[in-house]
This record gives C-alpha cells, sequence and structure tokens, in this order.
C-alpha cells in the first residue's frame, strides 16, 4: 500500500521527532519473521522503552537527515526494521537478544554517538549493563572503601575494647587480696 505525500510527511516528521530524542539507532532484516515473533519483540521493545518501526528505507533516511544517524543512511536497503531508544544499550540489546532465539532477524548495523556500529558493534552495546546495573556498581566501589574503614575501626575498637577489659580484671584481683 503506497502512503500519499501527506502520510509520508507526518511519518518522517515521527521518525525525526524518534530520531531526536533517541541516543541509538539499531537496524535489523527482518525477512522470514511470522507475525506472531514479530508481535513478541515489539512487546518486548516496547516493555524497554524502545520504539521498532517498519519504514520505507527512503522515508528512513529523509527522517534521520541531519542527525547524529545520518552516517547509516546508505546502509539502509532491504527490509529493515528500526529501532530507536533512549536508553544508550536498550535498543541493541532487544535486537540482540531476540536474534539470539530467531535466526530469521538478522542485526545490519546501528549508530550511537554519532558514530556508525557494524553487527559486532551492535552486540558490544548490547553486552553494555543497563544505567541502573551500572549506577549501583558505581554505588557499591564508592561504598566499598568507607564500609572497609567501618570494619577495621570496629575491630580496632573491639580489640582495645577487649584488651583493657582484660587487663583490668587481674587489676581487680590484686586489689582484692
Amino acid at each position: 500500500m503506497s502512503l500519499n505525500r501527506s502520510e509520508k510527511e507526518a511519518v518522517i516528521s515521527d521518525v525525526t521527532s524518534l530520531a531526536a530524542k533517541a541516543q541509538t539507532l539499531v537496524m535489523a532484516e527482518y525477512r522470514g519473521i511470522t507475525v506472531a515473533d514479530m508481535t513478541k519483540l515489539r512487546t518486548e521493545a516496547r516493555s524497554k522503552g524502545v520504539t521498532l518501526s517498519v519504514l520505507k528505507n527512503t522515508l528512513a533516511r529523509r527522517a534521520v537527515a541531519g542527525s547524529p544517524f545520518e552516517i547509516i543512511g546508505d546502509q539502509m536497503t532491504g527490509p529493515l526494521i528500526y529501532g530507536f531508544s533512549e536508553d544508550a544499550v536498550a535498543a541493541a540489546k532487544v535486537v540482540a537478544d531476540f536474534a539470539k532465539t530467531n535466526d530469521k532477524l538478522v542485526i545490519r548495523g546501528g549508530a550511537f554517538g554519532g558514530k556508525a556500529l557494524d553487527v559486532d558493534g551492535v552486540k558490544q552495546l548490547a553486552n553494555i549493563p543497563s544505567k541502573e546495573v551500572l549506577l549501583a556498581q558505581l554505588l557499591g566501589l564508592m561504598q566499598s572503601p568507607i564500609s572497609r574503614t567501618a570494619r577495621v575501626l570496629a575491630a580496632l575498637a573491639e580489640k582495645r575494647g577487649g584488651g583493657e577489659a582484660q587487663a583490668e580484671a587481674p587489676a581487680a584481683e590484686a586489689q582484692a587480696a
């Protein structure tokens, strides 16, 4: 079904606004995927904050023109699904995880931070922990020296406290005698 000019302009403006907010764009070829599998992929993507779109490549190229994703315009060929995400790793993670279980979805590439990513780059981006996990790890690293210092000080206080109690016991016995 072909789109008329106003519908095409609406699609371009929608994708342009997606690209303006997104940090990452991942492209994958979806040839041969069943409707049920595509629905499962879209549901998973929606839950992770990823917007998946099947677009005509010429419209996608026009939509990303002037954005950091323009550098992969020449790779936009064939039947592609485009995944946009505001989270740096979410789109790559959703597409890569689905591609592990469904060999019909073939990752073609992507873009992050104004740089083009090949298939390996998308997979490496997908292996980075999420923002929440990274923040938790950072917090753990920051708390580690403080908690170790507190344990050492508690052990020293216990040792000194226990040593004074033992020294006072013989002195008290000597006074009693």
